[in-house]
């Protein structure tokens, strides 16, 4: 099984931004009771003052003022699609797992459309809020892990955020260039172990490093 980040990955640049502005151009009325809250949070995040989670679970809410979601998701899909990157079509395979934070009801369509599996965080449109799971950085491997999935042969992402999956894997592999060029994942010198091992528990920590 190969594993698979999304955004800035095997798509470029971001499914929840691309979407946004799509709908924006479609639904006029969210760039005044929208925008103006997206771009507060989002500064608050810059300058440290709250958690990733939580500005995401606020950009997020975008979606819920979308009444004709289900159609204009598939729209959108009919147009980006093509964005999906030649690398990864070339040796897309049927058990692919994408793995990604963006929400389910943005990559549940297009994994449909790729044939794969697909992991997202799960986010309730109507109440604005993550439900199981927030598929991002350590989650990633601690929900993996806890699922009891098949060996990962080969990971890949855009991101260093990702590392505690990337140690899952057999070979894992950094994207950059616009999700257009594929390469080794980096060596972890000592110091980067160390804080890895910080910002996850120890037991998941021995099990990716075994």
């Amino acid at each position: 099984m190969n594993v698979y980040d999304f955004d800035g990955t095997i798509y470029y640049p971001d499914c929840v931004v691309s979407f946004a502005l799509w709908c924006g151009k479609k639904h006029p009325k969210l760039w005044f009771t929208f925008a103006p809250k997206a771009a507060w949070y989002m500064m608050l995040y810059h300058i440290c003052k709250i958690p990733r989670h939580r500005v995401e679970r606020e950009i997020f809410g975008f979606l819920g003022m979308i009444d004709d979601f289900d159609t204009e998701i598939e729209r959108f899909w009919d147009k980006h699609e093509k964005r999906i990157s030649a690398w990864y079509l070339a040796q897309k395979r049927p058990d692919d797992l994408i793995i990604s934070a963006s929400p389910d009801c943005i990559i549940a369509p297009i994994a449909k459309r790729l044939g794969v599996n697909y992991i997202a965080s799960e986010y309730d449109r109507e109440y604005g809020v993550f439900l199981n799971n927030y598929m991002f950085a350590k989650e990633k491997a601690r929900y993996i892990l806890e699922h009891g999935f098949p060996v990962i042969e080969k990971f890949y992402s855009d991101s260093l955020s990702d590392t505690p999956i990337a140690l899952c894997a057999e070979k894992a592999y950094l994207v950059t260039n616009k999700a257009q060029k594929v390469n080794d994942w980096p060596e972890l010198d000592e110091a980067t172990q160390k804080k890895i091992h910080s910002k996850i528990d120890s037991a998941t920590f021995k099990h990716i490093m075994d």
